[in-house]
Parts: C-alpha cells; structure tokens; sequence
C-alpha cells in the first residue's frame, strides 16, 4: 500500500476545492473555456509539465459546434476582466482552440492517458440559499453557463493528479498524458484531439465521471463502464421563399412547414431491432410574423444507437428525412453536425486490473461492482477510448461515486466535495502502479 498517495490527496483537498469553485463561478462552455485552460495552463507549466494547447493539440479541420467569431471575441474580452492569467491565455485559445494537455516524461516505458473535461453546460443557475454554490458565493457570474454536470471537480481532480504525480516522478517510468478536454458536452471535443494523432502511442487510457451514489451499497468508485450509447446531434436548417400570406400565397415556400413535416417524421423513424435507438427533436426556431410566409426556419434534435452501426443507421435516416421535407415543400435544407460519439465499452480485464489496484493501494475506498454499469447516455470519450483500443491499448471509464445535491444537467446541481480527494487518490493510484519502476517485482 502506498500511503503517500493517499497522505497528499488529502492534503491537496483545500487547494483542490478552491480551484472547483473557482472553475464553478466562471463557467464557460464548449470552445469558450478560455479562463479555464489558461489556468490548467499556467499551473501544469509551473509544475514542470511539458504543455500542449492550440492548434498543436485541437485539430482545426476536426472541430465541430465552434462559437461564431463574435462570440469568441466577446467571450475573450469578457474573461480578461475575470482574473484569467494573461501570459497562459494563448491567442489560439481567444480563437476557440481551448483545451489542454500536460505530459510528464519519465523514460522508456508505458504511455498511460487520463481524460478530464473541463467545460460547462448552457444553463442558468439556480438563485436561492438552497442551493449551496449560491449560498456561500461560487455560483456562476456567467449567465447562461453552468457547471451542472461535474466538470469543475474533474478539472480540480486533473489538477490534483498532475501535483501528486510531479511529487511521484522519481519513482515512474513511461509517459503521462493529462488531458483536459474542452466541449464534451454536446460531444464536441475529443474528435479534434484524437484526430491530432494525441491517442495513438496510449497503451492505457483512464477516464472517469463525477456519479450520483444511489444507495448505501455503492462504493466509492466503479472501476469501467460497459457502454454508452453512439449519437449524432444536428441542426438542420431549412430555406424557403417568403412572401405575404394574404397578397401572394402562391408565391412562398415555407420554410416552417418543411421544418414541421421533418419534426413528425423525424420522431416517427422505426427503431432498430439490434438495441436501443434513440431520437428527439429538442428545439424549432422560425418565422418573423403571423402574415409573412418564413423564409428560413431551423430544428435542432439527436439520435442515439446502444451501437455505432446502430446510430449510423439513425443517422442516415434522418438527413434523408430532412432533405425530403424540405424538397417536398419547395425548400432546401443544410445539415450541420454539431456533436457526435461512438459507442463505447471498458477493457473488462483492465477495469479488473484497476479494480485490484484500488483495493491494493487503496484499502479505505470500497470497489463498486461493474456488472450493472452501464451508461445509457453518450459521452465524446468513447473516440478516444475506440482509438486506443483499435491499436490493442487498453482502455476503461471509471465512475467517481459521491452524493448529489439534484440531478446533474439540472439548475440546482451541486456534490460532495470528498469526491475530489478519492477522484485524486484512484488515479495517481492507477499512474503509480502502471508506470512504477519496481512493478517487475510485484
């Protein structure tokens, strides 16, 4: 048992919970987490990390769902009023290239990749002393971004991790890659870091999300995950003719009954018989007045497959259904992708490995059981999991049990912070043991 690993997770708790609170109270979303990776910056190349951000980590061509570039400018003005160290804020992160990722050299030997994401959800914070992030003043500044789903505590946790492991260097062979994704949410952001090239050398990969503990039999991590579902997620935009209802009927096209037509018939699609399948349509925007013919109008909507095959099949259905619609009433459609995972299932004998190395290292966490662990939403990890197991690495998402105030991706969200110390602990442990120079000893 290594103890130390444990003696300075504990002792990184205070410092942890501040930077969790920090990243809560300025949330920014996909592309935007600008503050945010200038200080996962900052602190990484203060620690002694080698640094990468921009470009050279975010493939350009490969990202999807980038804000216009009014907002990104606006947003970088914004953040520079909000204590962002300016001599880590890069001019690629202003231009959306945020993320970062921190590797720690240690010789020959194994290439071990943890995953934290860092971005936050589109949502408006609860306002009331209920809700404790209000109450003791770390709610979000920035209206219309919320951290409801935990990746605050996963970028302290990554933060945390990095320390331990500069404390632990001596003792490590192999290569470390800390990755701090940005734009996980609406799964956006993995497919330009693993389109890089940043994934393909990994012989272990580990990622994990902050949980809800739903009974006092959960234990305090579960080491894999046996899938979550594939998705793609779309705005399509329809075009038609406008023209005045009453004067010239004959003489618009519109673009709201082509939007309305694939809406039926989007949530209308057979379901597939090889698993679970998923559609909804989730948001139609049009029109300009009740005596104008619309001349553009948009939905946005998702489908969901328990397999990739399954959700291309879903997929490819649903860009014909839309481009029927609209050629059908006289209008023309363009579909945009604005997110997309593959489906995705842990190495079993290495969530097994961790399972044991847990239970080795960590004596004081009990190990959930993994037989009912599965993830029926979607998660951008998966690309980055395939890509390491289609070279013969291995592979796991963990989950990091901890008690939750609400529903995550609900106004009112909030957990434990003990989660960040056991999150700190679990992942060191499993650095440790992977790339510890004595292991032929074990």
């Amino acid at each position: 048992m290594n103890t130390r690993i444990a003696d300075y997770a504990k002792s990184l708790f205070q410092s942890s919970q501040e930077r969790r609170r920090d990243f809560h109270r300025f949330a920014e979303t996909a592309w935007l987490e600008m503050r945010t990776s200038a200080i996962i910056n900052k602190t990484l190349t203060e620690l002694g990390y080698e640094v990468v951000t921009g470009k050279a980590l975010c493939q350009e061509e490969a990202r999807i769902g980038v804000p216009s570039p009014e907002e990104l400018k606006a947003h970088a003005e914004l953040v520079l009023g909000q204590g962002a160290p300016l001599d880590y804020l890069t001019e690629e992160m202003k231009e959306g290239f945020t993320g970062v990722m921190g590797i720690l050299r240690c010789g020959p030997g194994p290439v071990v990749a943890l995953r934290f994401d860092i971005d936050a959800l589109g949502l408006v914070e609860e306002e009331e002393d209920s809700h404790r992030p209000f109450r003791e003043g770390f709610s979000s500044v920035n209206k219309g971004a919320m951290h409801a789903c935990g990746h605050d505590g996963h970028g302290a946790i990554g933060l945390g991790v990095a320390e331990i492991l500069m404390k632990l260097k001596d003792e490590l062979q192999g290569t470390i890659k800390l990755i701090f994704q940005p734009g996980e949410e609406g799964a956006k952001g993995a497919r330009a870091i693993v389109a890089h090239g940043h994934l393909d050398d990994v012989d272990y990969f580990v990622g994990t999300h902050i949980a809800p503990t739903k009974g006092p039999d959960d234990g305090d991590v579960t080491p894999g995950t046996w899938g979550s579902l594939a998705t793609s997620k779309y705005d399509a935009h329809f075009y038609g003719q406008a023209a005045h209802a009453g004067g010239f009927p004959e003489k618009g096209r519109s673009a709201i009954v082509a939007a309305a037509n694939a809406v039926l018939n989007l949530t209308a699609l057979p379901r597939h018989s090889g698993g679970i399948s998923r559609v909804n349509v989730g948001i139609i925007q049009g029109g300009s007045g009740r005596n104008v013919i619309p001349n553009h109008a948009m939905i946005q909507f998702e489908v969901r497959g328990e397999t990739t095959e399954i959700n291309q099949y879903l997929d490819q259905e649903a860009v014909r259904i839309c481009q029927g619609a609209a050629q059908m009433n006289g209008c023309t459609c363009k579909m945009v992708l604005q997110g997309g995972a593959e489906s995705q299932h842990s190495d079993v004998d290495f969530l097994e490995q961790i399972a044991g190395i847990v239970e080795r290292e960590l004596p004081h966490l009990r190990v959930s059981s993994c037989r009912n662990a599965q993830n029926w939403g979607s998660e951008d990890i998966s690309l980055m999991m395939n890509r390491v197991q289609e070279h013969g690495g291995k592979a796991t998402y963990m989950r990091s049990m901890t008690p939750m105030a609400s529903a995550q991706h609900t106004t009112a969200f909030d957990f434990d912070e003990k989660v960040l110390v056991e999150g700190m602990e679990v992942f060191a442990a499993i650095v440790w043991d992977l790339c510890r120079k004595d292991r032929e000893n074990l």
